[in-house]
């Protein structure tokens, strides 16, 4: 495990020590859980952002059309 130091704005710093106490937790696991979360909703919003950007990418509509007559073909067949 890799040591990470930083500075947090007071308010944040009392407000982490707070919640810390309430759930008794260590401050570092609460921090390593937020983070966790943040990153992973950052990555969910890139997915999400990436099928809106597909969704009016006309090449990518045309080989997805394309593709579905294909898989229709052999369900049928």
């Amino acid at each position: 495990m890799i040591t990470f130091t930083s500075t947090l704005p007071d308010d944040l710093m009392k407000m982490l020590s707070d919640k810390a106490k309430l759930l008794k937790l260590p401050k570092n696991k609460l921090i390593e859980k937020a983070l966790e979360i943040y990153l992973d909703q950052l990555n969910k919003a890139e997915y999400i952002k990436s099928y809106k950007n597909a969704a009016n990418d006309e090449d990518l509509l045309m080989m997805a059309e394309e593709g579905m007559v294909d898989y229709f073909k052999q369900i049928r067949d």
